[in-house]
């Protein structure tokens, strides 16, 4: 089962366009955003100390972001100790050949999957299809996006696109055991899903996972869940590969117990996830029994080494800093063009990705108003408005290089005003000009449309009507009583 993948989608601006013509879209978007953001804010009051855990997160999150090298040896050292294999893979090539080879070595054709946002960033399903071997979402709403050959566009609800009615019609349509008289009530749904899914647990030898967090100290990975699908997927298949950002590591337990209040808050509005997993390596009569993390670079090196822009690497999947998000309220996730949609994916997808011939992650600085809500809900405090200042900087610069319409218009201007006679003869043009659309324009005095190169301008306001005087030449006619 193969999926849509991320590359080659519209810039922010076209496909927002698109999202914001859908009403239906934007209904469900308001719906659940609004029921998460409320939940979130009820569990999040019951802490008096919320605001020092939030220091605490990201201060763990920095010493781990300073010391990683260290940290992911240390962690290398755990896992091969307990039994398991680490794979390191620069990029998401490196990572996809790793996890086929490892499922062609397994003997087998098909591998169950827990929800993982890493495996979208690299495009595994796609790999997998390409190779033969059929990738089967367990998650609930990733099964709902892949059966319905649809992108994910939600870090924690992958299918809040969808209301209960289009799913009903994706496993009507999509999936062959589905009862005849199946309604969209979310016990029925979640029934037909179960009974989908069950033998898929049972048979399938490989399962692919991710990790919300791993711990150095020990080697253990953690995954937090409401369903039961991922700790089915850990303990049932023989073999198990997971898939981990290396920015994911925390060093120690007593870390990890903190990151453990924060994300179940912020995500679910829940005090504790229905379930946590962990594991670490193999046991003889209990788990897989082979064991394998591909550790995934993939550009996270670069985001390292940016300052600024490293703050993003503090992230713990949460998705609180799109529930609150006046932009992806109203757009969704698709049209971020990336699994990291929201105003998280608009400072993660640039860095990741780069900006320089890349005209979706060019875009992704710019999808936000700076109100600067995402970081007010960040459980670990990630400056996103900054971070979206400092990128819009790095995007202006990776065009220097090259020739537009805005530069050119800027060299002139230069020119215009490095000379008060260019100046008053520039002037005296624009009040003929003014004269001109004022004739044109009527009584508005605004333009609202100008053509070529120009049309950016007017494509999102009206620009006035050149004034028929200048101040400059006002003043010469004024001064001295007129005299002048």
């Amino acid at each position: 089962m193969s999926g849509a993948v991320w590359m080659g989608m519209p810039a922010f601006p076209v496909a927002a366009r698109d999202a914001l013509a859908d009403r239906q879209l934007r209904a469900n978007l308001r719906t659940a955003t609004g029921t998460i953001r409320a939940k979130r804010e009820a569990v999040v009051a019951e802490r008096a100390d919320w605001e020092q855990l939030r220091v605490a997160g990201a201060a763990i999150k920095d010493r781990t972001l300073r010391n990683l090298d260290s940290y992911l040896l240390r962690f290398e050292e755990h896992v091969t100790a307990a039994g398991g294999v680490v794979h390191w893979a620069r990029d998401a090539a490196e990572a996809n050949r790793i996890i086929v080879d490892l499922v062609r070595a397994a003997g087998a054709d098909e591998v169950i999957k827990v929800k993982s946002m890493v495996t979208q960033e690299i495009e595994l399903n796609a790999a997998l299809t390409t190779a033969g071997i059929a990738a089967y979402e367990t998650d609930l709403a990733e099964l709902i996006v892949q059966l319905g050959d649809d992108l994910p566009s939600h870090i924690l609800v992958p299918a809040i696109h969808r209301n209960r009615e289009q799913i009903r019609d994706i496993f009507l349509r999509e999936m062959p055991d589905a009862p005849a008289d199946l309604t969209d009530e979310p016990v029925a749904l979640a029934a037909a899903a179960r009974k989908h899914l069950r033998r898929k647990f049972l048979s399938a030898k490989v399962a692919v996972s991710g990790a919300n967090f791993a711990v150095a100290d020990s080697g253990t990975l953690v995954v937090v869940e409401s369903e039961g699908n991922g700790r089915m997927c850990l303990t049932l298949p023989e073999v198990l590969i997971s898939v981990v950002g290396i920015e994911k590591l925390v060093p120690t337990w007593a870390d990890l117990e903190v990151m453990l209040q924060l994300l179940p808050r912020s995500s679910t509005g829940e005090r504790m996830n229905p379930y946590t997993s962990t594991w670490r390596g193999v046991h003889p009569s209990d788990g897989p029994r082979e064991f394998h993390v591909v550790l995934l670079d993939n550009g996270r090196t670069s985001v390292l080494a940016d300052d600024i822009g490293r703050q993003a690497l503090r992230c713990i999947r949460c998705s609180a800093c799109l529930n609150v998000c006046p932009v992806y309220e109203r757009t969704g996730g698709h049209a971020y063009g990336s699994p990291y949609p929201g105003p998280i994916g608009a400072i993660l997808t640039p860095q990741l990705r780069g900006v320089r011939g890349d005209p979706v992650a060019a875009s992704l600085p710019y999808a936000s108003s700076l109100c600067g809500a995402c970081y007010e809900a960040c459980p670990v405090r990630i400056d996103i408005p900054a971070a979206l200042v400092h990128l819009r900087a790095k995007v202006v610069d990776a065009k220097r290089r090259r020739p537009s319409a805005e530069r050119a218009v800027m060299r002139a201007a230069s020119w215009m005003f490095a000379s008060p006679r260019r100046l008053a003869a520039t002037q005296r043009l624009g009040a003929f000009a003014g004269a001109l659309a004022g004739a044109l324009t009527g009584r508005s005095g605004r333009i609202g449309r100008l053509p070529g190169p120009l049309s950016g301008w007017t494509r999102a306001r009206d620009i006035p009507v050149p004034p028929r005087q200048s101040f400059r030449s006002w003043w010469l006619s004024n001064q001295d009583g007129g005299r002048r």
